[in-house]
């Protein structure tokens, strides 16, 4: 594919994902709008920025944000009737669902919420960081839309239109949007359904398994998602569960 000629900024009168969230306020630049966001936390602001110098994910990582071709965009949700650790998985569902929504390519999520593309040899394509505040929780999210493949910043990396789908950051974003609301909104009700679908959409289940934590790695079959957003394996020491903020890798256990 060639590459991506005078990219067309996002408008933000065309995301519409209706109530409760609030308008999508556009920034230029920033460093992170996950920290844009920290600084004024309201329950359903929507931060949305063309270009991060700092942009951050998980342990400290960087996503690199292509302006025209990325998302960059942080929410704050207020969470009631659900496990805090569900958040981030309950914010990869609805991402992974939306780009099949909006592309019809099939997604996969690697726990607890990389969303991978199979038409790409399940590369990434997008990442979350939850954050958490005392106003409820930052979701962190970039998503690589309209890159051609020599514009990724990583062999490990995809997009949208590099895995040979198409689709508009508007209709993506008011996509992801509507879902995530739509995804606590049920798992407030009933958390059941929701890790049906999560597991549904899982490859890392049923999988051999290394997991690096700080200190310590382990080995096992990923078999299950408990209650609070934990991956469940089991090892020849029998059941051992890790929680995503103590996560360095989830790797094959056979590379």
């Amino acid at each position: 594919m060639p590459a991506q000629e005078d990219p067309r900024p996002l408008v933000a009168a065309d995301v519409q994902p209706g109530d409760p969230w609030g308008p999508v306020e556009l920034l230029d630049e920033v460093d992170s709008t996950n920290a844009v966001l920290s600084a004024d936390p309201r329950p359903w602001r929507i931060v949305v920025a063309e270009r991060q110098r700092q942009g951050r994910g998980r342990l400290a990582r960087t996503w690199v944000t292509t302006p025209g071709a990325s998302l960059a965009v942080s929410t704050l949700v207020p969470v009631s009737g659900m496990p805090l650790g569900w958040v981030p998985l309950v914010a990869g569902l609805a991402l992974a669902e939306a780009i099949t929504e909006t592309s019809g390519l099939a997604t996969t999520l690697k726990w607890p919420n990389d969303v991978l593309l199979p038409a790409a040899g399940q590369r990434k394509v997008a990442g979350i960081l939850c954050e958490w505040t005392s106003a409820g929780v930052i979701v962190g999210t970039g998503v690589n839309v309209g890159q051609a493949p020599g514009e990724l910043p990583l062999d490990t990396a995809t997009s949208v239109r590099a895995a040979g789908g198409e689709v508009g950051r508007e209709a993506l974003l008011t996509a992801y949007l509507a879902c995530l609301a739509a995804l606590l909104q049920e798992a407030g009700r009933d958390l059941a359904g929701v890790r049906a679908r999560y597991a549904a959409r899982c490859g890392t289940l049923d999988a051999p398994v290394r997991v690096l934590e700080p200190t310590t790695e382990r080995s096992g079959v990923a078999r299950r998602i408990d209650d609070e957003g934990r991956l469940v394996l089991q090892t020849p020491d029998g059941p051992y569960a890790v929680s995503a903020g103590d996560v360095v890798h989830v790797r094959p256990a056979v590379d």
